[in-house]
């Protein structure tokens, strides 16, 4: 059966507008976290000041800071710095749709789409001024891309999408047939997509892996082996500068812990759903689609869902928790991408159901017409009129047929799996599900400093909240800093010496010490000896007078203690 455009067209804007929707919803948290500061901050200052950054730090963020860069100078604001972050969240919805129209069917690409669009993962990072939905949205392109670079449609051309009929309830030819004349315009738009992606965020190019899994298992022959060959190997020399020096600035890192024993539970709930009324169906329908036979294909050079989807959620993440076990790499936000093989695998798994119960519904109204008919059953109207043929009413009940019943029936059902999130969604609008709010720092130091105060840092990255909302501290005086982050090519600005800052701190009666939590344990002792004398001085010559506690950040004023004796 042919598929008509508007049914895929469907399918593909339904999910878009519902994660458009849910992306838009509670956008405006009213504050900024520790990451989406650093994006504000570093994509505001100009062209040369984040090239002389990215030589120091942040390098593996260089292209999304870029990208950031002319949508925070047409408006330096919080909805606008997540803008980019919804609108590739929505797209990333609207190809995971694509994608399961192509290789399946239109319904199929609609749940799936809808899936992606209502898992709390997806809306938490549509809201997230960072690049990981950028990333996934990239991810999504290429693995879309990949399947029109190695399958054509019935129409031959590459550009149709799979098959299905008008009414949606008539099993479809399977789409998937390797293309006869691979075109280098494919490939090279698959080249650039992954390394687009890549150079968003260098951990994506485990796709790689997956995509190889995925020709693999469609049994691809050799010449498509050495095509997409080609495009990888170019992807690799575009990612191997950033790369190099990426891994000079590896401490950026040192905060990541070995995954522990519930880190793969974390991961498929955040995948799949936190709530069991949507986690033991989702894996349910999972087990389903991927359940034998989907491998080998029917035909050599085919692509399935399973083939796609079963390698891109799975392979990514477990190497990079493989590898974090030796080497810490692994957090879940850096696998986002993976996020988009649960949906397509659930649909699949939904759709095989589907055809199962079809069929038997089937078998079972040819057993019982044969059994009538041997057993000589009675017609249940021997007189049909003259508006029916008796051959269609003999021996059969009349069935009224609604159009797109089981796509309306997986609808209802993503619907009500949505409902029963609400609340994790709603939960995740709270400014306190982050790991902190730089707004309310910066306001508590508005009500608390006056004018002339002098302000001390503790670390120095503590002096983001300063960076993001500077009007909090309009006025004070930043003790230790000596050259502002835009000029000096660092995030948080470069600090005066050891001496010198001991020689600053001796003229003060009194000082505001803003501090991250960890920084007031006797357990921390710093490498830098500029945030030593910090601790020494303030510990040794000042006393706690006044203190304001929020999640991630402590304002406390310290006075001069009174001479001895």
């Amino acid at each position: 059966m042919v598929v008509k455009r508007p049914q895929v067209a469907v399918a593909v804007l339904v999910p878009v507008l519902v994660m458009s929707a849910i992306g838009l919803w509670g956008i405006d948290r009213g504050g900024m976290w520790r990451d989406e500061a650093v994006t504000f901050q570093v994509a505001r200052r100009s062209l040369p000041q984040i090239w002389q950054l990215l030589h120091s730090v942040d390098a593996v963020h260089g292209l999304y800071y870029l990208l950031m860069h002319p949508v925070l100078a047409l408006h330096p604001g919080e909805v606008a710095l997540r803008l980019p972050s919804l609108c590739a969240a929505a797209a990333t919805a609207g190809l995971v749709a694509a994608l399961g129209a192509r290789l399946a069917r239109p319904r199929v690409g609609l749940w799936a789409g809808l899936l992606y669009a209502v898992t709390p993962m997806a809306g938490h990072f549509a809201q997230e001024g960072r690049s990981y939905a950028l990333v996934a949205a990239g991810v999504a392109a290429s693995t879309l891309l990949l399947a029109r670079a190695v399958t054509a449609d019935g129409d031959g051309n590459g550009n149709g999408n799979g098959s299905g009929s008008g009414g949606g309830d008539q099993e479809d030819e399977p789409v998937g047939r390797l293309a006869r004349h691979a075109r280098p315009v494919g490939w090279c738009a698959y080249g650039g997509a992954v390394a687009v992606t890549v150079l968003l965020h260098e951990f994506a190019v485990l796709i790689l892996l997956a995509h190889a899994a995925t020709l693999a298992l469609a049994r691809m022959p050799r010449r498509v082996w050495r095509d997409w060959a080609r495009a990888a190997g170019a992807v690799v020399l575009v990612l191997l500068p950033l790369a190099l020096v990426s891994s000079g600035q590896a401490d950026q890192v040192a905060w990541l812990r070995p995954p522990g024993g519930g880190t793969v539970e974390r991961l498929l709930r955040s995948f799949t759903g936190p709530t069991m009324l949507v986690l033991g169906p989702y894996l349910l329908l999972i087990a389903l689609a991927v359940r034998v036979p989907f491998t080998p294909p029917a035909r050599r050079g085919e692509l399935s869902v399973p083939a796609v989807a079963l390698p891109l959620l799975l392979l990514p993440p477990a190497v990079l928790i493989a590898v974090s076990r030796h080497w810490p790499l692994y957090d879940d936000r850096y696998v986002l991408y993976a996020l988009a093989g649960a949906p397509l695998l659930a649909a699949a798994g939904a759709e095989r159901l589907v055809l199962a119960a079809r069929r038997a519904g089937l078998a079972r109204r040819d057993a019982d017409g044969l059994m009538r008919d041997v057993g000589g059953a009675p017609d249940l109207d021997p007189d049909p009129g003259p508006d029916l043929d008796p051959a269609l009413v003999r021996g059969v009940r009349v069935r009224v047929r609604v159009p797109y019943a089981a796509t309306l029936v997986g609808v209802l059902a993503i619907t009500l799996a949505f409902v029963s999130q609400l609340p994790v969604l709603r939960e995740d609008r709270d400014p306190a599900r982050r790991p902190d709010n730089l707004a309310v720092v910066s306001a508590a130091a508005a009500q608390r400093m006056s004018p002339g105060d002098s302000v001390l840092f503790l670390p120095s990255l503590g002096r983001r909240s300063a960076l993001a909302y500077p009007k909090g501290f309009q006025g004070t005086r930043d003790i230790a800093l000596e050259e502002p982050a835009p000029v000096s090519g660092t995030l948080y600005g470069r600090e005066a010496g050891p001496d010198e800052l001991r020689r600053r701190l001796a003229g003060l009666d009194r000082v505001w010490v803003v501090a991250e939590p960890y920084a007031l344990k006797s357990a921390w002792y710093p490498r830098d000896p500029t945030e030593r004398v910090k601790l020494t001085v303030v510990g040794e010559e000042f006393a706690p007078r006044a203190e304001f506690v929020r999640k991630g950040s402590i304002l406390r004023l310290y006075v001069r203690r009174a001479p001895a004796v």
